[in-house]
């Protein structure tokens, strides 16, 4: 069977690139079109992240193991797209150049029978120009604004902490002491 991938790039631009590969092939495989079809080098680290349907972030799977332990993390070649990805979950995210941060947002559009003579992958269209930089991402937290502090803000400042001095109720264990 064929996956039919629409990736589209996180930017205002519509840009989108529409690829045929495989269902055995891997996600180093759907990598490696993904970045030949955006006309990247390919020289970066990327990542794949699973997502729930509204893509929110979920588990990694990166091109290399960066574990503590060389072979313990799975690594986008160990995933065949078949294991990730079918008709109930459709959505994965890639993110290619994690100083650039190229986000993209990768769903299965269909799954079909495979036709003889075509080569895969395959990238069957392909619409919008890349941008020379990607969008500058904002992580900033919905609920803390401005607010440096957000709900932590106990309204406490210097002189408050005056309420302590001279009070005789604790007491002292020498701390000082232990600290040598």
């Amino acid at each position: 069977m064929v996956y039919k991938f629409r990736v589209i790039l996180d930017a205002e631009e519509d840009i989108f690139r529409d690829i045929a590969i495989l269902e055995e092939d891997t996600l180093e495989d759907l990598h490696n079109a993904i970045f030949n079809s955006f006309g990247f080098d390919g020289s970066e680290v990327a990542s794949f992240y699973t997502c729930d349907d509204t893509w929110n972030q979920e588990d990694e799977i990166p091109l290399f193991d960066t574990g503590d332990v060389p072979g313990e993390m799975r690594t986008m070649n160990d995933y065949p797209l078949s294991s990730i990805l079918d008709k109930e979950n459709t959505k994965i995210i890639y993110v290619y150049d994690f100083i650039s941060m190229w986000t993209f947002l990768v769903e299965l559009a269909a799954v079909e029978d495979e036709q003889v003579g075509v080569t895969y992958p395959e990238t069957l269209y392909s619409h919008g120009e890349m941008p020379a930089d990607a969008i500058e991402k904002s992580f900033e937290a919905d609920d803390m604004h401005d607010d440096i502090y957000g709900e932590f803000e106990d309204d406490l400042d210097e002189d408050d902490l005056d309420m302590f001095e001279g009070d005789d109720s604790f007491e002292d264990y020498g701390f000082e002491e232990n600290w040598n």
